[in-house]
């Protein structure tokens, strides 16, 4: 196996996570399911592949025993380390090594989704020929992170989050390989903290180890902390738990609001996005059956601009905590998508003479406030305007739903 930009740590000094890692498909635990959607890893015809998948959950192990299962030489990159030059160099030697041998190599480029597009085109010519097994990896959505050219010539494979007890089994195996033995609470507990991590698992039992076996269960939780959880500002895990958040608050469930506003907070996401992104509820699903709710909504994002976080938590629990327990109507919201539907459909829209700002029938425009009730009857759109704004027998839109229905008759 090569390694490029790196040299082999002396076997003393490799971190555990390192020492114990699986050399055979049978000691690959937690991913069994995809060995039987996918039977080629194991078979002859191996073809290129890109493994996503959170971190921790074995992307490198796995290919690393592809390679030893099939025989190959493993040749590896890492994408934030080096760019197409280094890569290219690296695929030479690769090549120059199989024509001798007359034995097949795979080229492992690790982060893959971090190369730009032209760096990854770089890669098509050899995958398209075949000229060696192409195996990438990425923590990132593959469809949003690899180039469609790429995507074309290689098999998507997902490895998911691995489960505690497929955790506690890999630890057991570490502390086997160690020679080591420590109570089944402490691995249960390592288990269940590492969010689905195994390189966290393993490197948390490895200060365990290290700072003794005495610590309590409570101590190791407080040192365990929250480090394996994971968030990002950009990607899949970003957009499913502001999803969540936001049907949550539309939902009227102020509790599951509050966990996911937590989830965000804690990852680090910035305040102010979700600040904004609650404005935008405001009107959109709570409209006039509560106007109080803009009007919060707004004051909650001048605020958390202004103090900041920590502060600004306290701010945006009580904002989500109105806006999800308040009435929701979503007739304002639907009554400016039909109407923008309406104006697409058709040619130019003319103003009714007598509602433009200089026509000689202006004359003919009655003023509300002349009347009593502030009132009169007079044609405002074109004859066949539909009524877009449908308000609903919600909260204060109750009212203004009345008040129209009064003033037709």
């Amino acid at each position: 196996m090569n390694d490029l930009f790196s040299k082999p740590a002396t076997p003393t000094h490799q971190p555990l996570a390192h020492r114990v890692r699986p050399k055979s498909f049978d000691l690959f635990h937690g991913h069994e399911a995809i060995f039987r959607k996918y039977p080629f890893l194991k078979d002859q015809a191996l073809p290129s592949l890109i493994l996503s998948g959170p971190p921790g959950s074995g992307k490198t192990t796995l290919a690393q025993v592809i390679a030893s299962h099939h025989g190959l030489e493993l040749y590896s990159f890492n994408a934030v380390l080096g760019g197409v030059a280094d890569l290219k160099k690296l695929i030479a030697k690769a090549m120059e090594v199989q024509s001798f041998y007359e034995k097949r190599a795979i080229i492992f480029v690790d982060e893959i989704h971090r190369f730009n597009k032209a760096q990854q085109d770089a890669l098509l010519p050899f995958v398209e020929k075949g000229d060696f097994i192409f195996i990438g990896a990425t923590t990132e959505h593959p469809k949003t992170s690899i180039n469609r050219a790429l995507l074309s010539r290689v098999h998507l494979i997902r490895l998911n989050k691995l489960e505690p007890k497929d955790i506690e089994i890999i630890l057991r195996n570490a502390l086997s390989h160690e020679e080591k033995t420590i109570e089944k609470e402490i691995i249960t507990t390592i288990a269940l903290h590492s969010d689905g991590d195994a390189r966290y698992a393993l490197n948390a039992l490895e200060t365990f180890l290290r700072q003794g076996e005495n610590q309590s269960v409570e101590e190791l939780k407080n040192q365990l902390g929250g480090g394996s959880r994971h968030y990002d500002k950009n990607n899949d895990r970003h957009y499913d738990v502001i999803s969540a958040f936001i049907k949550s608050v539309r939902g009227s469930d102020p509790s599951a609001a509050l966990l996911y506003l937590a989830i965000m907070l804690d990852g680090g996401e910035d305040p102010k996005f979700i600040a904004r992104r609650l404005v935008i509820l405001a009107s959109e699903d709570i409209g006039n059956a509560d106007p109080q709710a803009l009007t919060l909504a707004i004051s909650g994002l001048h605020t958390t601009e202004a103090i900041g976080m920590p502060e600004a938590r306290i701010t945006l629990s009580q904002v989500t905590t109105y806006l999800a327990s308040t009435q929701k109507s979503n007739a304002a919201y639907q009554g400016i998508n039909d109407a923008l539907e309406f104006v697409r459909e058709r040619p130019t829209i003319e103003v009714p003479n007598h509602l433009r700002n200089h026509h000689p029938e202006k004359k003919d425009y009655k003023y509300p406030h002349n009347y009593e009730g502030a009132h009169v009857t007079q044609r405002y759109a074109p004859q066949e305007t539909p009524e877009f704004y449908q308000p609903k027998n919600i909260g204060t839109e109750s009212k203004i739903k009345a008040r129209l229905e009064s003033l037709k008759k």
